[in-house]
């Protein structure tokens, strides 16, 4: 087991890659547990869940939502839950990131982990403190940052995954490369067979990479001040696609992550063959790397992404593979180029 560190200012944070989820009760306090996942995580590993509360939520982002919130809520006032109480995340990136606005929100905030059960929520949604819902249909409108005490990654439930939900996950790991790592991208791209049946060093690699370069950002700029944004790459217009088109979020990032090289094509950082290289490795994670999309709907969502300052975004951009920069870019110049690029 390897053990990583965020120190955030709400806390230490301890990423544990490798810990089995069997492990879990000797990880939390005597106190009452509360554990927040959902129907399918429960019927595949409610075995081996320590004693404990358990809220069962649904599935996808549809219940993503204040209402789901407020329905959480309601049990913890039920069930007398006070402010001694320790409570779990154990699931994907949805129920990480509801737990997490949860433990933050309720009697002004208590104590909480998680136990990423997914790809996605391993290599990026389980770390870094960020705790939100979406409002509207937008993605994560309203949250917090807070770090959980520790975060469990259990390489072993990872094989219960759909072909498409570890797709989502690599396409965070694609994005981890593309800003950060040039090394972990010629891996990408010479180890695609192993990466693809979930081999277990592959499976190591991801992870581990893809938390030491995360946990690194989120050390030096917790907040989202500057270099934190380098993780939004691919997000601006990804999220704008999977709002508008309904895409699984790793399928909508990788779409962005093209856009998103194409314009760096555009303003001279990145060469063509760069691209090429990029849209290669993505489509041999079999990611998609263009779609049909509608160009006016997305455009109107972009207007309101978070990242958004009066009339421009923070755009993340490739200077080269394994090395991105942060610019604003002007809604304007989006509009020019957003049908071209996609």
């Amino acid at each position: 087991m390897n053990t990583l560190e965020i120190q955030g200012s709400t806390g230490k944070s301890t990423l544990l890659l490798g810990e089995n989820l069997k492990n879990l009760g000797t990880r939390l306090p005597p106190s009452k547990r509360v554990i927040i996942t959902d129907g399918n995580v429960r019927r595949l590993y409610g075995d081996q869940f320590p004693e404990s509360l358990i809220i069962e939520i649904g599935m996808g982002e549809g219940i993503k939502t204040l209402e789901t919130v407020q329905d959480i809520f309601q049990e913890l006032v039920d069930h007398e839950a006070d402010r001694n109480i320790f409570i779990v995340g154990i699931g994907g990136g949805i129920v990480c990131d509801m737990a997490g606005f949860v433990a933050s929100t309720y009697l002004r905030g208590v104590r909480f982990g998680f136990v990423a059960t997914t790809l996605l929520a391993q290599v990026d949604a389980s770390v870094g403190g960020k705790n939100g819902v979406n409002f509207s249909g937008f993605k994560n409108m309203v949250g917090v940052f807070n770090q959980p005490q520790f975060v469990i990654c259990d390489p072993r439930v990872l094989s219960t995954l759909s072909e498409r939900d570890r797709g989502c996950g690599l396409a965070e790991v694609v994005k981890h490369a593309a800003i950060a790592d040039d090394s972990l991208f010629n891996y990408l791209e010479k180890n695609q067979g192993e990466i693809l049946a979930m081999a277990p060093g592959a499976v190591q690699r991801m992870v581990h990479d893809s938390v030491v370069i995360k946990s690194g950002i989120v050390n030096r700029d917790e907040k989202e001040s500057g270099e934190r944004r380098k993780l939004n790459f691919g997000h601006t217009i990804g999220h704008a696609v999977e709002k508008v088109h309904k895409l699984p979020h790793g399928e909508a990032v990788s779409i962005g992550m093209m856009a998103a090289a194409k314009l760096s094509a555009i303003k001279g950082y990145l060469t063509d063959a760069h691209v090429a290289r990029l849209a290669d490795l993505l489509e041999s994670l079999k990611l998609p790397t263009h779609w049909e999309l509608d160009g006016a709907k997305i455009f109107d969502a972009l207007r309101h992404d978070k990242k958004r300052e009066n009339d421009a975004v923070h755009f993340v951009l490739l200077r080269r593979l394994g090395r991105a920069v942060v610019e604003p870019i002007s809604f304007q110049e989006l509009r020019a180029v957003i049908h071209e690029l996609l």
